[in-house]
């Protein structure tokens, strides 16, 4: 009942509107045995997700995602109960009709953390960064090998060359200005990056608006959207940890690194946000402000510097 979602047009048609997905949501519910529970689809995601009743999660992914959908529901078995922060446990997996899979997961309880971070005094800010730092580790040490045939990149190093090939035209086109695209190549070539790292199952977006708390005490309750994992060099998890966890704040990073019991050179780690896949610099810059001295190595010091 789900239509066919193959190209932009097509998702910018269907996905975000109610009319077109209720019936073939409410369709797969019954077909997974959830029939009459109330629907309610979650605002936020680049995927349409929906709680059903109090305790599940539906996630769907259109055909031009389909493979997002498998990754998540294969990452969530693998990392299920391995990691000190609890993540979304799988209760099905499949394919739905025309192209369309689904992830149907145990919805996990709290807050979100982007919402509540206002919230949270400065001490439990050290706290949950620490728990965050933890969970990154434990997540880091897991033997990525059952998920190396599917998740990508595959080789690191023709990867790191393909997104350096790519970083001004992919700023260029968020609209970044000339006096910073102008500084690009020579910065990334500056900076040595590992071709052939250890490997490490990444998230990928390690970000407030996936983590979930307990405003009761302050303690994380969830990790979730693990659509976008890969495989490769650990440094690479720290682009989100810098713009979108502690977010300039070098205390807040210093205590998540001595938790993680590794820290990153600024430089590695700017060089990634420009390589990241998403990477939108006129985004972050307007997010976290430019350094005064508006150059790479400042503006790494200024994200990703620690106290």
């Amino acid at each position: 009942m789900l239509p066919p979602v193959e190209t932009d047009e097509e998702w910018d048609a269907v996905v975000p509107d109610e009319k077109l997905m209720r019936p073939g949501v409410r369709d797969l519910c019954a077909r997974l045995g959830l029939s009459g529970l109330p629907l309610t689809r979650f605002p936020d995601g680049s995927q349409p997700v929906y709680a059903v009743g109090d305790e599940h999660v539906l996630k769907l992914f259109p055909g031009a995602a389909a493979r997002d959908g498998e990754a998540e529901g294969r990452v969530l078995s693998h990392v299920q109960g391995r990691l000190p922060v609890p993540t979304p446990q799988v209760r099905d997996a499949g394919p739905y009709e025309n192209g369309w899979r689904y992830v149907l997961m145990a919805r996990l309880c709290g807050e979100n953390l982007a919402g509540a971070w206002d919230r949270v005094p400065p001490a439990d800010r050290e706290r949950i960064v620490g728990e965050i730092g933890e969970a990154l580790a434990v997540l880091h040490t897991l033997d990525p090998g059952p998920l190396g045939d599917f998740l990508g990149p595959g080789d690191w190093g023709a990867f790191v060359d393909r997104q350096r090939a790519g970083a001004v035209e992919q700023q260029r086109g968020h609209g970044l200005s000339a006096e910073w695209l102008e500084q690009i190549p020579e910065f990334l070539a500056s900076v040595p990056l590992p071709r052939a790292p250890q490997p490490s199952l990444l998230h990928t977006e390690v970000m407030r608006q996936h983590f979930l708390v307990d405003p009761d005490g302050w303690r994380l309750t969830g990790l979730f959207d693990f659509e976008p994992a890969m495989v490769g060099d650990r440094a690479y998890d720290f682009v989100g940890v810098g713009l979108f966890v502690t977010r300039g704040d070098p205390r807040l990073l210093t205590r998540l690194a001595k938790v993680y019991r590794t820290t990153f050179d600024p430089a590695e780690l700017l060089a990634y946000t420009l390589l990241h896949v998403y990477s939108n610099l006129p985004w972050y810059l307007r997010e976290l402000g430019a350094s005064p001295e508006r150059t790479p190595p400042s503006l790494a010091e200024a994200w990703f510097g620690i106290a």
